[in-house]
């Protein structure tokens, strides 16, 4: 089932983040987060963009959202898209599921481009931006420095034509 974050999901995404946040370059997040700072997180998204989970038995078992790409008023039909799945959950469709629903609900409200920011190499997240018709747009070399490596980073859009 996806449906809409709550306040009470803080704990769930909490535990699907700060494992990769502790063992793993994808976010270049480097001390977890605690439940007050995530739900601060949620609570800032959801005043203007969706965020949903993903929830099978009562567990949240993914998690994705959308945030503003820039804070100038003319970025305001682009938006920065975001997925994780918990670690015990991989390979079972959770991450392309979410990210069609919020891929989805994100043409519906007019955005005109969609970006994914995917820490380099990651060919599990190319892959399924790849899927959803994004278009590998920039690369920046070492631009983060986390577990005793330097880090690039890609940027992958996909641009609605006609709109």
């Amino acid at each position: 089932m996806i449906r809409p974050v709550e306040k009470k999901d803080a704990p769930s995404i909490c535990g699907i983040y700060n494992y990769y946040v502790n063992n793993t370059v994808v976010t270049f997040e480097e001390a977890s987060v605690d439940m007050s700072e995530m739900e601060r997180r949620i609570r800032n998204i959801t005043e203007t963009h969706p965020w949903y989970v993903l929830e099978e038995e009562g567990q949240v078992l993914a998690y994705a959202y959308a945030s503003p790409w820039r804070v100038k008023s003319a970025y305001r039909f682009s938006t920065e898209l975001t997925v994780y799945v918990d670690r015990n959950s991989h390979g079972r469709g959770f991450g392309s599921t979410l990210y069609a629903y919020l891929i989805e609900e994100m043409e519906k409200r007019g955005m005109h481009c969609l970006y994914g920011v995917i820490a380099l190499p990651n060919e599990p997240s190319s892959r399924l931006h790849e899927k959803f018709g994004f278009k590998k747009c920039g690369h920046f070399n070492q631009v983060g420095y986390k577990m005793e490596r330097w880090i690039d980073v890609g940027y992958w859009e996909k641009v609605r034509a006609n709109v």
